[in-house]
């Protein structure tokens, strides 16, 4: 049985040369970061130097970069940073994102306006699932005069791997006097991220997404951004997020993103002729099949499908049992039968919305291994279809 993981959105394995640079800092380069001892200045001295080559990678100031636990962490920090803040003097909150979002970011917002009273408002997308400015413009309206607004629209969908315009809808955002978030954490590695050049006030990324460990992430935060820390406790990360600094996780974290920057050309040249070789084999081998998200502005090795009348999970156990590893959408949902909500958003009709396909590539992906998907896919297809209630001819 072959063994092919396309499921690289999900998580990446961890590139051995980033292990070789964590494993000093498990064993003998163990110190606390606070410490005031030499192994305590050891390793906040390389504590800093990662967080300098983070700052220089996103090209930003070191003091704009927080270390996190992960992406998740960095979304919810973004939102209620600013919120809490916002809160302290008593200032209207409004809170502006898409239906498109990870779950980080929605169900953060949610609970903002539930909590703190935040305004929520909801910006549409179009059929690829991509902010259109004047959308969000409309959206901007009308703000409170003395109010915070954060804007946060996602850098890259991790369900149909669209781009946004970030840099675009920055500016106009900016115009309106909003904070502006990005959640970056499916486009870390795999496409240049100049906060400059994008705009944004703050951005989020999770190492393990570019091949770089779990449970380290990064929160670029503009200086001047009114921000309260969710976490207290000690004085790490200047005050803004408390507790003992995972120090292997953010030296692999820094690694990772410069193996990925000085990689970026090639991967991305070889991903993209891949991709589109799986897209074009599966639109013209499965009947009822239909390319989601963008047809170009996508990530190089994101390929994702909406199938008429089938149940994902049922098809994602057929991939399995050929030893295809893919994912109906965000790994934070798989197990979830009910219809996609990004599908729906997209415009899909009920009967398209539980069929959501992910196939993302990445290091290990062969042209062989695409030539095996295109061999088992349209059969799986065919036998979940057999089996549903869903399709009909």
């Amino acid at each position: 049985m072959p063994s092919i993981y396309l499921d690289h959105s999900a998580t990446t394995p961890l590139d051995p040369r980033v292990l070789d640079a964590m494993l000093p800092y498990f064993s003998d380069n163990f110190g606390n970061t606070l410490a005031v001892h030499r192994w305590g200045r050891e390793a906040e001295r390389d504590l800093e130097a990662a967080r300098e080559r983070v700052a220089r990678l996103l090209n930003c100031a070191a003091h704009e970069v927080i270390f996190t636990s992960g992406g998740t962490e960095s979304d919810n920090l973004a939102l209620r940073g600013p919120a809490q803040a916002a809160r302290v003097e008593d200032r209207p909150i409004t809170i502006i994102t898409t239906p498109v979002e990870h779950e980080a970011v929605t169900a953060t917002a949610r609970q903002l306006r539930d909590t703190l009273g935040a305004a929520l408002r909801i910006v549409p997308v179009d059929r690829f699932g991509r902010v259109e400015p004047d959308a969000l413009r409309v959206g901007l309206r009308n703000l409170p005069a003395d109010g915070v607004a954060i804007v946060s629209l996602i850098h890259t969908n991790n369900e149909v791997g669209t781009f946004n315009p970030i840099a675009e809808l920055a500016a106009i955002a900016r115009e309106y006097g909003a904070l502006v978030h990005t959640d970056a954490v499916q486009a870390g590695g795999l496409v240049a991220l100049d906060v400059q050049t994008l705009g944004v006030d703050m951005l989020s990324l999770s190492a393990h997404k570019f091949y770089g460990p779990k449970g380290a992430g990064v929160l670029f935060l503009r200086e001047g951004t009114p921000f309260l820390s969710s976490q207290t406790g000690a004085k790490h990360e200047d005050h803004r997020r408390a507790g003992t600094h995972n120090l292997p996780g953010i030296v692999g974290t820094a690694y990772a993103l410069e193996l990925a920057r000085d990689e970026l050309a090639d991967n991305t040249a070889r991903l993209t002729a891949l991709r589109d070789r799986l897209i074009e084999g599966v639109l013209a081998r499965v009947p009822d099949a239909a390319l989601s998200g963008h047809p170009t502005e996508r990530l190089a090795g994101h390929a994702s499908f909406v199938f008429r009348g089938v149940e994902s999970n049922t098809l994602l156990m057929h991939l399995d049992q050929h030893g295809i590893a893919a994912s109906s959408g965000s790994a934070c949902k798989v197990g979830n039968p009910q219809p996609s909500p990004i599908l729906e958003a997209l415009g899909y009709g009920p009967e398209w919305t539980r069929g959501g396909l992910r196939l993302t590539l990445g290091h290990s992906t062969t042209g062989a291994q695409i030539d095996t998907v295109l061999e088992v896919l349209p059969q799986a297809v065919e036998r979940v279809r057999a089996l549903s209630t869903l399709y009909s001819v």
